[in-house]
């Protein structure tokens, strides 16, 4: 197929290098800026630096880009794309975009199939890109109308670019999760480093203070967009949080060690539970 890729940060980047390593697929890269263009050609991540003209021979089209900025690229170029293109993302929300793309879809003629690829690390750009990031990593699917056939050829190359677990959803309920297993958590960390303590943590932490605060190294226009795309459910997720934490908060401002005991107990249980 010719795959042509919208956006060459780190995930834009990762699927051209994964295309490269594990494809024989003819990888066009299309970006805003020059230097990471520049740069997928000298490492041979792409075949080829496009332009819009690329998109009409394109077989696939890879959307790596912002959210907002995706609907708006298929927006402005959409007419470019033939009917027979199946067009994908990498948007970590679906609810607000899902209905945009799935309409000019039916516009334009194309097949739109949402993904949300789960992997990425705690730096950004193509300079972080890797071929192997996608190895054993979770895929969701929003479908968003698309035929069988499409989602499948979505999924088939998946596989071969290295996705373990494949999740089919609808934009509501992936936002709705990604809420809890991502958004909250770097919310969370970026929270926890705003301490005047943080600065002085050498010396005194370890692996808890790893864990907790990894992902406060964050990219924040794409993050501060995710979280106002998602702002219903992500409030939803913070308000349970900060309910839980005020229930501990009580019980060792009360010096009661039983309600103590009890709440540490029952998160103890529902995670080891889940057997992770």
């Amino acid at each position: 197929m010719n795959i042509v890729i919208v956006g060459l940060g780190i995930i834009g980047g990762s699927y051209a290098k994964a295309l490269m390593k594990y494809t024989d697929h003819r990888v066009i890269g299309i970006n805003r800026s020059s230097a990471p263009l520049e740069m997928a050609l000298k490492s041979g991540a792409i075949h080829e630096a496009g332009t819009i003209h690329s998109l009409e021979t394109a077989d696939m089209v890879i959307l790596a880009t912002y959210p907002a900025a995706a609907v708006k690229f298929i927006q402005n170029n959409g007419s470019n794309i033939p009917p027979n293109c199946i067009v994908t993302d990498a948007a970590g929300i679906k609810g607000s975009i899902c209905p945009e793309l799935k309409d000019l879809a039916g516009k334009f003629g194309f097949s739109f199939v949402g993904c949300h690829p789960m992997a990425g690390k705690e730096k950004s750009g193509f300079s972080a890109s890797d071929a192997d990031l996608f190895q054993k990593a979770s895929l969701i699917i929003t479908p968003c109308g698309a035929s069988e056939k499409a989602v499948n050829k979505v999924i088939e190359l998946s596989k071969v670019l290295g996705f373990g677990k494949i999740t089919i959803s609808t934009p509501r309920e992936h936002d709705r999760m990604i809420a809890f297993t991502s958004q909250l958590p770097h919310i969370l960390a970026s929270a926890y480093v705003l301490s005047p303590q943080c600065p002085n943590h050498k010396g005194f932490s370890a692996g808890s203070y790893r864990d907790v605060s990894r992902v406060a190294s964050i990219n924040e226009k794409l993050w501060s967009e995710l979280f106002l795309e998602n702002k219903e459910m992500l409030l939803s997720e913070i308000d349970m949080f900060m309910d839980n934490m005020n229930n501990i908060r009580k019980a060792i401002d009360k010096n009661d060690k039983e309600e103590i005991e009890r709440l540490l107990k029952k998160s103890r249980e529902v995670k080891e539970a889940l057997g992770e």
